[in-house]
């Protein structure tokens, strides 16, 4: 008996100091991806049409620089690295929550019809409201008049897409499954509203939705940064205060409810956050793909399925993704400076592939 007891506790000893040793390394992995997105942060600031040197940069951020590096800095790549940082954080845990919640890898804001429902009511702003009026600005791009107006329309439509997947589940109790399938078709129901505007535009109303529906993170000003930090802090802060929970429903909604969780309650606040997230995030910055979708699955590849780490780890992931995009955006070929959305989807869709087919085994495990 004695010996037995001793073997138990050495076994709890070889379990505990396995757990401990394991959750040193996500901690690692954390302040590592943390310290790459501020060397990105740093990068960023330094390079584009007028590139600044390191030590400029850190003369800029104590606003210790010169008037032209001021308006350079403050005015110009501070605002849009601001938006990319804050923008792909905010994706990519709502990609996170929404794959843990459905229990389905494909689940992400794009694939719930959010996405395509914002484009839509630009759409709408730009040939119904009259919106669609372009000018050209001093360094020959095209601004779209009366932008706040076109996010506010982008805004409601995307929450009209995300009202309908949250009756679903109140009224219907519909599974994860029957989610997916209806922003599939809600997806195809708003992009079909588009081209439809689209066909009955003339020209400049034409060009003002393409603009829009090209995913830009320079389009955002320190107000919007200041909406979206308002609003993604405290849905952060639930998250990861729910986030064992959110590790019991991964396991299964039966083994979730006999261990106390509210599950249908969880999933209903989770879908209706995460959507808002996304809806406001959208509609300032445009359509920018596969950040919500990829940067989870990295997080589980790297780190693991645990939502305490994942979370965290996958928002960092996601703003480096998005930051490194735009960054190459603006540098790739200077002085042009391409729409993030086109550059995050042609990355995103061969690595998301990649991880599909090698990486399946890891996503629920």
């Amino acid at each position: 008996m004695k010996q037995q007891t001793e073997s138990d506790k050495e076994m709890e000893e070889e379990l505990l100091n396995k757990h401990e040793g394991s959750r040193k390394q996500k901690i690692i992995l954390i302040i590592a991806a943390f310290m790459i997105l501020i060397s990105l942060f740093v990068f960023s600031i330094a390079v584009g049409a007028l590139n600044i040197s390191f030590r400029e940069v850190l003369k800029s951020l104590f606003r210790m620089e010169s008037a032209s590096q001021k308006i350079v800095v403050w005015n110009i790549r501070l605002p849009r690295i601001t938006a990319g940082i804050l923008s792909g954080a905010g994706l990519a845990v709502a990609g996170a929550v929404m794959q843990s919640i459905l229990k389905n890898p494909l689940g992400s804001p794009f694939t719930l019809g959010i996405s395509q429902a914002a484009g839509f009511g630009a759409a709408f702003s730009i040939i119904i409201l009259g919106t669609g009026t372009l000018q050209s600005g001093g360094d020959s791009a095209i601004l779209l008049d009366q932008i706040h107006l076109t996010a506010i329309s982008a805004f409601g439509w995307a929450l009209v897409s995300t009202l309908f997947i949250v009756l679903l589940v109140r009224l219907k109790n519909a599974s994860p499954e029957t989610m997916i399938l209806a922003g599939i078709a809600l997806g195809s129901l708003f992009t079909a509203g588009t081209t439809a505007l689209q066909y009955v535009a003339d020209d400049v109303e034409l060009a003002a939705i393409v603009f829009w529906t090209f995913g830009d993170v320079g389009r955002a000003t320190w107000s919007n940064n200041g909406l979206i930090l308002l609003l993604l802090l405290p849905c952060l802060v639930y998250f990861y205060l729910n986030s064992w929970n959110y590790k019991m429903m991964a396991s299964g909604d039966e083994t979730a409810r006999s261990l106390g969780v509210p599950v249908k309650r969880l999933r209903l606040i989770g879908m209706l956050i995460t959507s808002l997230i996304t809806a406001l995030i959208i509609s300032f910055v445009g359509i920018i793909g596969f950040v919500g979708l990829v940067s989870p699955h990295i997080g589980r590849k790297l780190i693991g399925p645990d939502e305490r780490f994942l979370l965290p780890f996958s928002a960092l992931v996601g703003s480096i993704l998005l930051l490194g995009a735009d960054t190459a955006a603006r540098t790739i070929l200077s002085p042009i400076v391409l729409p993030v959305g086109i550059l995050t989807s042609f990355l995103g869709v061969p690595l998301f592939l990649y991880l599909v087919v090698r990486g399946r085994e890891y996503m629920w495990n």
